[in-house]
């Protein structure tokens, strides 16, 4: 992997990231479809979560992001919400890398357990949180051999729900 330095976010990395995904699921979607994913990401994920966020950059500018808080409602969890890297970086650690800084994290403050969601067509997401250490949730019905859960995201919107606990060699 590249030489790349990893930091925490900041609010005014927003504008940045929303661009990365649209540029960097470009090659997957239309552009139209590569904006509503954007959208998925509201500024408000920064104001609020930039301190448990990670942005991976090199002096040309960012090549991945980890968007992830610490539960408000239950002490034991925290949440990935969107990571993006950049396409030509797939497959050389750098998403392992966003994760593992992420579970230390939140191993630090407590943490006990990270859970994380994808799309139901999202093989190659389903395969890295896998790999990572991830479970999948019951659901309350099977795609493809997952468990989904309908209408997680609103109508229509079904998703695989991810369990992580976190384990002694997060922390390290």
């Amino acid at each position: 992997m590249p030489d790349l330095s990893l930091r925490r976010a900041h609010v005014s990395d927003h504008p940045v990231i929303v661009k990365c995904i649209q540029t960097w699921w470009g090659d997957s979607r239309t552009p139209e479809q590569a904006r509503e994913l954007s959208l998925l990401l509201p500024k408000v994920f920064l104001q609020f979560f930039a301190g448990t966020s990670l942005v991976l950059e090199d002096e040309a500018g960012m090549k991945g992001f980890l968007v992830g808080f610490h539960s408000a409602d239950n002490e034991d969890e925290a949440y990935i919400h969107f990571v993006g890297v950049d396409p030509r970086l797939r497959g050389q650690g750098a998403a392992r890398r966003l994760y593992t800084t992420f579970f230390k994290h939140a191993a630090a403050a407590g943490r006990k357990e990270v859970r994380a969601i994808t799309s139901t067509g999202n093989a190659g997401s389903v395969a890295f949180h896998r790999a990572m250490g991830f479970t999948l949730e019951e659901g309350d019905r099977e795609v493809d051999g997952l468990p989904v859960h309908s209408d997680y995201d609103g109508p229509g919107q079904d998703r695989v729900c991810f369990r992580r606990m976190i384990v002694p060699d997060d922390a390290e």
